[in-house]
């Protein structure tokens, strides 16, 4: 379960701006942000299925995943983390990857994904739980959004909580650089939760009632599950990256990992 906010398109300096809370095991075993082997992708990774649940290339290329909140379970389902990573490795534009995945998506359990070109102005969701009567995949309209583990922009409590903080911070900061780990903080740490009747009832209440809050802290029986990592990216109107991550470590201490670069060829590849 993972939640994040994100600000496309509507800015004058930032064209892009988002926070992200993955929620996982803990002791599943994870890399923390780091440029891959192909010296062309920044993100972190998961050592189980390979993949990533949020990603930059050089080129201007975003993607980030959620899984869908869902009680059932395809056997043998293919990762869906390799979803992101396939976009942000490709030479197609988001319209054309979402084509492609629209082909596939029975293959996946269920999965909301997000890719972009930063410099083309295209932003695609794709999506393999639909609203009845909605598509799999729609693009993305300039403005706030929040994607957690229903649709996006779905009206669930924590997902209204935290657009409404961020648009806040996006009000009080107007005017030059966002002071963007302070934002993060601010609003991607947020351990309220909701009560019973405002739950989405897909889990038993219990459950559902500690994945109600943004930032995510559960003891199962299975081991301790919950926020793994916290991360900003923010892409400026002349290409200049900052991938920050604060980073649950195996020996239960946080720690922060920071990337900068600017995107090459600003036009779209």
């Amino acid at each position: 379960m993972c939640i994040g906010v994100f600000l496309w398109q509507s800015h004058p300096l930032y064209p892009f701006l988002l926070f992200l809370n993955r929620d996982e095991y803990h002791y599943r075993e994870t890399e923390a942000l780091r440029w891959w082997e192909d010296g062309e992708t920044l993100g972190g990774r998961d050592l189980v299925g390979g993949g990533t649940w949020l990603g930059c290339n050089r080129h201007g290329r975003i993607a980030f995943l959620t899984n869908f909140r869902e009680t059932s379970s395809i056997p043998d389902a293919k990762s869906r983390g390799h979803l992101p990573l396939r976009f942000l490795q490709s030479q197609k534009s988001p319209v054309e990857f979402a084509e492609e995945i629209e082909k596939e998506v029975s293959l996946y359990n269920g999965f909301n994904l997000v890719v972009a070109h930063v410099f083309s102005k295209s932003m695609i969701y794709i999506t393999n739980r639909p609203r009845d009567g909605e598509k799999l995949v729609t693009l993305v309209s300039p403005g706030i959004h929040v994607l957690s583990n229903a649709n996006l922009d779905s009206p669930w409590p924590k997902c209204l909580r935290l657009k409404d903080g961020f648009s806040q911070l996006l009000t009080l900061n107007q005017g030059g650089e966002f002071p963007v780990k302070t934002m993060m903080e601010e609003v991607m740490i947020d351990t309220v939760k909701d009560q019973e009747p405002e739950l989405p009832h897909v889990y038993p209440p219990e459950t559902e009632y500690h994945l109600s809050s943004i930032f995510v802290n559960i003891p199962r029986p299975a081991g301790s599950y919950g926020t793994r990592s916290i991360s900003a990216l923010t892409i400026k109107s002349l290409g200049e990256v900052c991938f920050y991550e604060k980073h649950l470590d195996q020996d239960g201490s946080w720690k922060e990992h920071t990337q900068h670069f600017v995107i090459q060829n600003q036009s779209f590849t």
